[in-house]
């Protein structure tokens, strides 16, 4: 409404244009003072509201982050009963269960990534998931493109997120541009890596979606958690980044990914972590959809409230 509003002063016969004067003395409708309060109460409610929930995805994350740390990275649950600490203050300190300290060696051996703990593995990528990428169908077919209904994600689409949850795409392919594509359709669950421009966006599907060139897709192989998988990215981004080449921007190809090594616990560990982290990622997911609403919710009520389509009190 404002728009086409504003249209009316527009000058100039060759490129219009709407001046600064003319923008200062355009006429603006305000409503009362009070009920400008009203207005700016109820969307700020609704602005703290969507703050909360994406602080609180990060703290999530955050746990999740320090969960994989100690355990994956720097083994404190190994290194405290080499120490000899008991173990109740290791639960304590922790946060494990004696159940679940009791599936941790106590032990650290040699192996090619340095210390490990007894009875883990170095595996690479290809020995425990699949890798593979995109494309990009012609845009200059619209038959690929036109009232598009997959998902067809870019770099960009994870650029904006505020975790690490894809719940769709700005663009979609129709089902003849997704036979262009030869990874077609990935599941729900799948761990998208950003491989250049830049190297390291990542993501967890919650869509079928399609990937375009600047994405290695991982599917882990049964028994690997895809949140394992999802928080080592970051942890390994140095090792990852070491491992790209190009002249005009660094770019890691899918050969060179699945030959990265890694250190993979026993099944039994890997299970207990997978459930410790789902249970945060339902949590960040369901947060993530509330936010959605939340902000769904403001940008529809902003224009009525405005406009007083919707009264405040009504």
């Amino acid at each position: 409404m404002m728009a086409s509003y504003i249209q009316g002063f527009r000058e100039g016969s060759v490129a219009e244009r709407l001046n600064l004067p003319t923008i200062r003395g355009l006429p603006v409708a305000l409503p009362p003072l009070s009920e400008q309060r009203a207005i700016a109460s109820i969307l700020g409610s609704l602005d703290d509201k969507i703050e909360l929930n994406r602080k609180t995805c990060e703290t999530i994350e955050e746990m999740a982050r320090a969960i994989f740390k100690s355990w994956f990275v720097d083994f404190d649950p190994v290194r405290a009963k080499m120490a000899g600490e008991k173990l109740e203050a290791i639960c304590a300190r922790l946060g494990l269960t004696r159940e679940m300290l009791e599936l941790f060696p106590d032990r650290l051996v040699d192996s090619e990534l340095g210390e490990i703990p007894e009875g883990w593995e170095v595996e690479t990528i290809e020995s425990i998931a699949t890798a593979v990428g995109g494309s990009t169908p012609s845009t200059k077919e619209s038959s690929y493109w036109d009232d598009g209904i997959y998902f067809w994600a870019t770099p960009k689409d994870l650029s904006g997120l505020h975790t690490t949850v894809l719940f769709g795409t700005e663009r979609r392919i129709t089902e003849e541009g997704l036979s262009q594509i030869s990874s077609g359709l990935l599941p729900v669950g799948t761990v998208l890596l950003s491989s250049r421009a830049p190297i390291g966006y990542r993501a967890i599907t919650e869509v079928p979606v399609a990937i375009n060139q600047g994405f290695i897709a991982i599917s882990p192989n049964p028994g690997i958690s895809n949140l394992f998988i999802l928080i080592w990215l970051e942890s390994a981004h140095e090792t990852i980044v070491s491992k790209a080449n190009g002249s005009t921007f660094l770019e890691i190809n899918k050969a060179n990914f699945r030959e990265i090594e890694l250190v993979i616990p026993n099944g039994a560990i890997m299970k207990v972590f997978d459930q410790l982290a789902r249970s945060l990622y339902q949590e960040l997911v369901r947060m993530e959809n509330e936010i959605g609403t939340l902000v769904s919710l403001r940008d529809s009520l902003l224009p009525k409230l405005i406009s007083g389509e919707i009264e405040v009190g009504s």
